[in-house]
């Protein structure tokens, strides 16, 4: 595909246009020319530690000129999953209070009492109980559901455990096979491409890593193009089976090899 046929861009957000709470030089004027060009985009996140208002309350305190519509969090791209494909399913919810008033103001019933799911997210508020209990209802029948596999969560000047340990363990103990709706997963793209109005090969997943949001657009078919801001080094190209369309130190070097 060639780069005239990029209508939109899903654009990661930790790592890509902030690390922490910095944003990344040149991040807010790329998104500029977006919005003065017309082109459409919408920013993708697996952190799922947050209700979406809080990415977008994020964005606009660092002077991103952007609205809450424009977020597709991993937690919003499970609640829009779990509506459309796990409807009336009873859900008990590994998550922050502020993401569980979100789940619930969804429509999705949530329950601490024989649940159809275990549903994982970046839980900054996880506790041994909420872990055995957790894992009591996945033994007992309970599908488990995680908003995204990360390993780790960057941060400003280092990276935190994020939920992928947390999948690996439940998968482990109890013998089961998580259902992930974030990145890698391409629904995930698809809902963005969704968001937009295109067709999801027209829309260029922009992010900084390597195993999620390139490998996701791989799987997807759309074009790809990686920043080394955040995760990503060059150097990690060599080892990976993934094959991003372009590669590029930072959101603001993206002009000079797309048109817009």
């Amino acid at each position: 595909m060639s780069s005239s046929e990029i209508r939109g861009f899903a654009i990661d957000m930790d790592g890509t246009v902030y690390k922490g709470g910095l944003p990344i030089p040149g991040a807010r004027e790329f998104i500029s020319l977006l919005k003065k060009k017309g082109t459409p985009f919408v920013f993708l996140t697996n952190n799922s530690a947050k209700a979406r208002i809080r990415y977008y309350e994020k964005l606009v305190s660092m002077g991103f000129d952007v609205s809450e519509d424009d977020i597709l969090t991993s937690v919003t791209a499970t609640v829009r999953y779990l509506n459309k494909e796990r409807r009336g399913k009873k859900v008990f919810l590994l998550a922050s209070p502020e993401v569980e008033e979100e789940v619930a103001r969804s429509g999705i019933a949530v329950t601490d009492l024989n649940p159809d799911i275990v549903l994982l997210t970046y839980d900054r508020t996880l506790t041994f109980e909420k872990l055995n209990r957790a894992f009591h209802f996945i033994l007992g029948g309970a599908e488990l559901v995680a908003t995204h596999p990360d390993d780790l969560c960057p941060t400003e000047d280092s990276y935190d455990i994020d939920i992928g340990p947390f999948i690996r363990l439940f998968e482990s103990l109890a013998n089961v096979k998580a259902n992930v709706v974030g990145k890698p997963n391409r629904r995930m793209l698809e809902m963005a491409a969704s968001v937009m109005g295109l067709p999801v090969e027209n829309v260029a997943m922009v992010g900084d890593r390597l195993y999620t949001d390139m490998k996701m657009a791989a799987d997807a078919g759309t074009p790809s193009i990686l920043v080394l801001s955040g995760e990503a080094r060059r150097e990690d190209l060599a080892g990976s089976d993934v094959r991003p369309t372009y590669v590029v130190d930072s959101v603001a070097d993206i002009p000079s090899v797309i048109d817009l």
